[in-house]
């Protein structure tokens, strides 16, 4: 019987749907990149990220601090927002990431994933996620405007004309669209959601021996 060498099979691919402003997409992304960085066979490993707003109502015109969006969209009190948050920084840290939530600002991030489809297209998305966690996260800065997106467009070595252009006159919004329907299509209701080798699904920022663990089980089942 033909047997098929490992590496000549079919790339795995990692589908990652998440939000810009999501803390623990940023923290979920960090744990599965420490993964890889274990994971033997990580340079036939694919990440593809989608598209999927925790809150589409926001406006792309006035943005909030997020301790305040607790407080307004889900009751808690000022105190507890900032413990939580606290919290979440704490465990950021661990894994190298700077989160600064009293000057992070909550806004409609539609036009951020609309860029980060076109920075799929120039091969750049993975680059362009990991800028705008930063920008959101730790800088501060308004990602519902278009001009500060296109400038981070450009920190990642994207045409900065070509982003602002795509984002002025609403390209790749039928992306959008098409991830937000497969993520009712997987009954997916929260983020960071991962799914390996189209069959293998992880939920939420889980452990990097987790993660390991579904590459690796991924890795030998996949496209037998």
């Amino acid at each position: 019987m033909t047997t098929i060498d490992a590496d000549l099979r079919p790339r795995l691919v990692v589908d990652v749907w998440s939000d810009i402003m999501c803390p623990f997409c940023y923290m979920g992304d960090a744990l599965l990149a420490q993964a890889l960085e274990r994971f033997p066979h990580a340079a036939s490993v694919d990440v593809r990220y989608h598209s999927y707003q925790l809150m589409p109502h926001l406006p792309a015109d006035h943005a909030v601090n997020v301790n305040e969006l607790l407080v307004r969209e889900k009751g808690f009190p000022r105190a507890q927002a900032e413990a939580m948050n606290a919290q979440i920084a704490s465990r950021g840290k661990e894994l190298g990431l700077d989160y600064q939530f009293d000057r992070a600002l909550a806004v409609n991030t539609r036009a951020a994933h609309r860029l980060s489809h076109f920075a799929k297209r120039e091969g750049k998305q993975r680059a362009l996620m990991l800028r705008l966690f930063r920008a959101f996260f730790t800088e501060g800065l308004h990602l519902g405007r278009h001009e500060v997106l296109a400038d981070l467009a450009a920190d990642v070595g994207l045409a900065r004309t070509a982003a602002e252009g795509a984002l002025a006159n609403g390209a790749f919004e039928e992306e959008v669209k098409v991830d937000e329907q497969q993520a009712r299509e997987l009954a997916i209701s929260g983020v960071p959601f991962f799914v390996l080798d189209g069959t293998y699904a992880i939920s939420g920022a889980q452990s990097v021996g987790a993660f390991r663990k579904a590459l690796e089980t991924a890795w030998t089942n996949r496209s037998r």
